[in-house]
């Protein structure tokens, strides 16, 4: 029995190798694999010996050679390729262990050049995967070394690998194979400037109990890079299963708290906030954002952009609560809460990232793209088109408004004051409504007079200024836009409300 090795990956293989070696198998290796093989003190065989022909073009070229891959595709069971093998002198390649080139390393590193990353896409690796699964009925393919410990295994006990092993590496290999071919080909499609195809990759994290309802089948799945306020690679402390539903809401509260340098907690029911804060600290922001809407947040998620500690723990416990998200959870605060069993305790990397994410949403039949809603302007006083000028502190909430509202379905109106949301209106049909349900809120808490309200989209009509200045709003934030701008602005002046054009609009649908 003979085994290739070629690998880049070389954890674990002069383990293998020797394995192999212990077991009876001839092992024929390339280049840097045999060095390494060989200096661990396994005999092995140089690929030039079993072809003939030396590795030539800086090792472009050593393993496509008939005597490797019709070692590997000839079938056992057909006389007409036994007699090739024999008249050319072709003896059986029984596996194949390889691994590729690390062209995705390659392509990551800063200001990697273009020669490189060529340099780094490997051809006779795939060519014997492929060799070798299509003959898995023969031939073990071997390219992951987790695999290597239940393959001797299996040899140790039957003289060589089960049947169905086999299938099972061969279909790993062409898997392999397709994502190795895929990045290489958005690679060079980028670098080509052509975009009428687009791959994916991501990897299987959960299959989940059920989908948005119960009768729905669903699974979750994750990119292969890693990224910030992601929940697909943040680490679960405590609690049961995430569901569909809590993953949508749980990325959601992320989007949000990634708005936020300074000590934030938001609340958020249905992919919409029910309150948020900033603070002193996390406890204070905390305890900001629940009070906003003591109601809504009832089953909800809450998420902070700083370490819960046992005092805002403290807080939290009280209140019946699905997740509860940051970025680091203290001891004190793990001893509080995993006191809760069923409550999910995720850490999230919340590290800055400047980069704006793809977002994919699914349509019947299609796949949107978009890059994700991360920029958001400052509102300033020079964006103020009124008589009336925003004072600094309402500034302030101007700038906590703006950033929240573009996270509430649109049409979307946000009240706030000091730092944290009065009201919420999210999701009507027009934005009057919108504006009634979150003014309504704020004065039902006791609010009446200096709110700043933020809008997601212009105002159509003054109508929502003259309701604003009949519940105390005194600044208001929206992008205008509107060919009826002029009249929000002289409804504005008529009431003695700061207004300001952020001049960008953050519909979310």
């Amino acid at each position: 029995m003979r085994a290739l090795i070629s690998v880049s990956d070389k954890r674990g293989v002069v383990e293998f190798a020797r394995g192999l070696r212990e077991l009876g198998w001839e092992v024929i290796a390339t280049g840097g694999t045999m060095k390494l093989l060989r200096d661990g003190g396994v005999e092995v065989l140089n690929i030039s010996e079993v072809t003939g022909f030396p590795e030539i073009c800086d090792g472009r070229v050593k393993t496509l050679h008939p005597k490797v891959h019709g070692g590997l595709l000839a079938r056992r069971d057909d006389p007409e390729h036994l007699r090739a093998l024999k008249e050319n002198g072709i003896g059986f390649i029984d596996m194949v262990c390889v691994n590729l080139y690390p062209f995705r390393e390659t392509i990551a590193k800063p200001g990697v050049k273009m020669e490189d990353a060529i340099e780094n896409i490997d051809i006779g690796g795939p060519s014997m995967l492929r060799s070798a699964a299509k003959n898995w009925a023969d031939v073990t393919v071997v390219c992951d070394p987790d695999d290597y410990a239940q393959i001797l295994s299996e040899i140790r006990v039957s003289g060589n690998t089960d049947r169905a092993t086999r299938l099972k590496l061969s279909a790993k290999a062409y898997t392999h194979t397709a994502q190795y071919d895929a990045m290489i080909a958005a690679y060079m499609r980028a670098q080509a400037g052509l975009d009428e195809k687009l791959f994916l990759e991501f990897d299987l994290v959960q299959s989940l109990r059920y989908g948005e309802n119960p009768h729905q089948s669903a699974k979750f799945y994750r990119e292969g890079e890693r990224t910030p306020y992601s929940l697909a690679f943040a680490r679960q402390l405590n609690g049961k299963e995430l569901s569909y539903n809590n993953i949508q809401d749980a990325n959601a509260a992320l989007c949000i708290v990634r708005e936020f340098d300074a000590p934030f907690c938001v609340g958020l029911k249905h992919m919409n906030p029910c309150g948020a804060a900033v603070g002193a600290d996390v406890a204070d922001a905390w305890t900001k954002a629940y009070e906003a809407d003591k109601v809504s947040i009832f089953g909800g998620i809450v998420a902070t952009n700083r370490t819960v500690t046992r005092e805002a723990a403290e807080l939290m416990k009280p209140v019946f609560l699905e997740i509860i998200m940051a970025p680091k959870f203290d001891e004190g605060a793990l001893e509080v809460l995993c006191a809760k069993k069923n409550l999910r305790l995720l850490e999230v990397d919340m590290t800055p990232d400047a980069g704006a994410p793809k977002q994919y949403v699914s349509v019947n039949g299609g796949l949107l793209v978009q890059e994700l809603d991360v920029e958001t302007k400052a509102v300033s006083a020079d964006m103020c088109v009124t008589e009336r000028k925003p004072t600094a502190a309402q500034l302030d909430d101007l700038n906590f408004g703006w950033r929240i509202v573009k996270h509430v379905k649109s049409n979307a109106i946000v009240v706030v004051k000091e730092g944290r949301t009065l009201g919420v209106g999210a999701g009507q049909m027009n934005r009057i409504g919108s504006a009634e349900i979150a003014l309504r809120q704020a004065q039902a808490a006791g609010f009446t007079e200096g709110l700043v309200l933020a809008s997601d989209g212009f105002f159509p009509f003054d109508d929502c200024v003259t309701l604003a200045a009949d519940y105390g709003v005194a600044a208001i934030v929206q992008p205008g836009g509107s060919v009826r701008d002029e009249d929000s602005v002289r409804k504005a002046d008529e009431k003695g409300i700061a207004m300001c054009f952020a001049g960008e609009r953050h519909f979310k649908h």
